[in-house]
């Protein structure tokens, strides 16, 4: 009897050990990094510098990003168009485009750096539409080249259907993935510029004053060191912020999606990785 029950326990042990491996293996943050409580949905911080997970939770989930999709639509413009100062026709296509806008008007004048910073800081969702055409000669040719930027970025459960982020029943990405994406873009010396700017001004057409676009990222004017870099919200979304901090020459790049306290929120996942 002695033996039998020896031989049960034993095998009783085995199958304990089996459950807690695949228990471990089933939630282990794909990504790496430690799995930790947030007021988001999903959240991912990377180290800046390296590209490594510090921290995520439902960092693979998949999720709509609303505005925060302007961050792969500038690195695309970016890393596809040599002529940042030449002046452009505002393309029909531009005009009218729904939520965030800088009510740009058909065959208007604006340098592709000029409507990058309205893009960026004021989150156009005419801007974008403009870039797409301009950089892409159609919105459907520049989505491709953004879900190829995507591909580069290391981002593999994303696809992309528009350049501004309003809701696509095949546009997502994932915490984890934007996060990949927006260390993939701030590689970039002119993207870094654009995202850490608080105000930026440019002379307005057959008006007696610039157009001033102010950044909408708290992250920028409430954090020591912020230095980047998109908002987004749509209903469907809720308030996303991809958020990027430097101190002491170290960089964290925090993604909070569908979290409302996401700048309290990213400043909080920031300063514990800023912590160690």
């Amino acid at each position: 009897m002695n033996r039998i029950e020896n031989f049960v326990k034993g095998i009783a042990v085995v199958l304990a050990a089996a459950v807690a491996l695949v228990f471990c293996c089933a939630f282990a943050p794909a990504g790496g990094g430690t799995a930790i409580a947030s007021s988001a949905r999903a959240m991912a911080v990377l180290d800046g510098d390296t590209g490594e997970v510090v921290y995520c939770k439902n960092e693979s989930a998949r999720m709509e990003p609303a505005s925060t999709t302007k961050i792969c639509t500038a690195i695309t413009v970016l890393e596809n168009c040599t002529i940042l100062d030449l002046p452009m026709p505002v393309p029909r296509e531009a005009v009218g485009v729904e939520g965030s806008s800088l009510y740009l008007q058909n065959g208007e004048m604006l340098t592709v750096r000029d409507m990058l910073y309205g893009l960026m800081l004021q989150s156009g969702n005419d801007c974008a539409v403009a870039l797409a055409v301009i950089v892409g000669g159609s919105v459907e040719g520049f989505v491709d080249m953004m879900n190829d930027t995507v591909k580069k970025a290391g981002a593999t459960n994303t696809h992309f259907a528009n350049p501004h982020g309003l809701h696509h029943d095949e546009h997502y990405t994932t915490a984890l993935d934007l996060s990949k994406i927006a260390y993939y873009a701030m590689q970039n010396e002119t993207f870094r510029k654009i995202v850490a700017t608080k105000s930026y001004r440019t002379p307005y057409a057959d008006h007696d004053y610039d157009r001033k676009f102010p950044n909408k990222n708290k992250i920028l004017f409430r954090y020591d060191g912020g230095n980047g870099i998109k908002t987004g919200y749509t209903k469907k979304s809720g308030r996303c912020l991809v958020s990027s901090a430097t101190r002491d020459g170290k960089t964290y790049i925090c993604t909070v999606l569908d979290c409302y306290d996401m700048f309290e929120e990213c400043m909080r996942l920031m300063d514990k990785a800023f912590a160690g």
